[in-house]
């Protein structure tokens, strides 16, 4: 049984292709390694080329993952009721959008008592502020006046301390939580807990802190950031201008999409403004989808742009390999001739030839790959930034490396197979 299957003709075939990819893959090594100063020319155009085109996709990834990141924070779910939209189009209507009312927080109210697909709701400002303690102080602190249910829209985390009471939050209590980098100036390693510092003047204490979250590309996030009640921030600013940015954030009960949560919306802040039907809305309803689009269009651009330019990048590198092989195979001319007088076929003198230029790509392209995965380690602990390198752009690298490697060498191992023996092995 073993000595059939042993004799049988597709065992044999089998075999003999291994032989010749073994001894096709041995001789492409063995030429690499007796020329170092072509092979590490060769491999550095395609290391640059490499390197140029992943290393714009990987960082134009990592920028698109922290954005979702930052957008996602504010809540997938949560449709925000403002007086300006989120465009990103040419044609922003400026004039139209400034001469509407700002949102008012009478306005909570009746859409609490009307909407049946909200599941919370909350009336919010936001100012930017400098925080002090002592002779400490932290500038340019983002702070947002919230009302109850609050912590039911956008999730976070405290790390020390509490968040507000509904009590608190009613009666505008003089409390507030802080993001960890505003502790951090202004405790440095004290217990933030407890301590009073001044909002504007006024004397608020430190209840809570929140989870530090790390890099935020939009500024969403809450580690430059601090809460207070917004009946208590009535005291400091006026919550109907807008330069505060008033807005009401409505999220969705489970189930409920945000086009029929937006429907529900429309006629209600419809009804409440008094809008007669052919009348125009006078405000937004926004939602985290229009930034995540508005930023994937600006992002597509920049990712082809990116792409053509690594693409002419890897084009040098491989008119360099195919060049390089050109010469490789003029050297070697009297080496063919001798193989093919012993019987060497002209596929194998291609497959070796073409072996040898695949090896030189591909190693250019992992040697690129492992500079880029350095750099991301490096971007990663200098801007406090996730930055990484997927499997995604790896097997991408890979490939282009192996295409290119295919038909840089084409032409060079075609020219060596078709060489005449005699001819050949005359040359010098």
């Amino acid at each position: 049984m073993l000595r059939s299957f042993i004799s049988h003709p597709r065992y044999i075939c089998a075999m003999l292709f291994l032989r010749l990819f073994r001894e096709s893959f041995q001789f492409a090594i063995d030429s690499l390694v007796s020329n170092k100063l072509r092979t590490f020319l060769s491999l550095l155009g395609i290391t640059i080329g490499i390197f140029a085109i992943i290393s714009v996709f990987t960082m134009v990834d990592s920028i698109r993952n922290n954005i979702d990141k930052s957008i996602s924070s504010l809540g997938n779910n949560v449709i925000f009721i403002q007086k300006w939209p989120w465009e990103f189009s040419s044609d922003f209507k400026w004039w139209e959008y400034m001469n509407r009312p700002v949102t008012q927080m009478q306005e909570l109210d009746l859409v609490r008592e009307r909407s049946t697909l909200a599941a919370a709701s909350a009336f919010l400002i936001q100012a930017n502020v400098t925080l002090e303690f002592k002779n400490a102080s932290a500038e340019n602190v983002q702070i947002s006046a919230v009302s109850d249910e609050y912590e039911k829209i956008k999730s976070f985390e405290i790390q020390e301390g509490r968040y507000f009471s509904d009590a608190e939050i009613h009666a505008g209590r003089n409390k507030i939580v802080i993001g960890a980098e505003v502790a951090s100036q202004l405790f440095g390693k004290l217990p933030p807990i407890g301590k009073h510092i001044l909002v504007r003047g006024a004397n608020v204490e430190v209840i809570g802190v929140f989870k530090r979250e790390g890099q935020n590309l939009l500024d969403f996030g809450l580690d430059n950031a601090a809460m207070l009640p917004l009946n208590f921030a009535r005291g400091l600013v006026d919550i109907r201008s807008d330069q505060v940015n008033p807005y009401i954030a409505v999220k969705a009960i489970d189930g409920v999409s945000n086009e029929a949560l937006m429907d529900e919306l429309m006629g209600i802040m419809r009804g409440i403004r008094r809008l007669k039907p052919r009348q125009a809305n006078d405000f937004a309803l926004n939602e985290t989808k229009l930034l995540s689009n508005g930023f994937a269009s600006l992002i597509g651009v920049v990712n082809v742009a990116g792409g053509v330019i690594g693409l002419f990048s890897i084009l040098v590198g491989g008119f360099g390999i195919a060049n390089i092989m050109f010469v490789s195979v003029k050297e070697r001319t009297n080496i063919i001739g001798i193989q093919k007088a012993l019987g060497a076929k002209n596929y194998f003198i291609l497959f070796q030839f073409l072996f040898e230029s695949m090896i030189l790509s591909i190693a250019g392209g992992v040697i690129g790959l492992f500079v880029i995965f350095l750099l991301t380690l490096a971007l990663s602990a200098g801007l406090d930034m996730d930055i990484s390198l997927s499997f995604k752009n790896i097997s991408l690298g890979v490939l282009i490396s192996s295409v290119i490697g295919l038909i840089a060498g084409i032409a060079p191992a075609l020219s060596a197979s078709r060489l005449d023996p005699v001819e050949a092995m005359r040359s010098k």
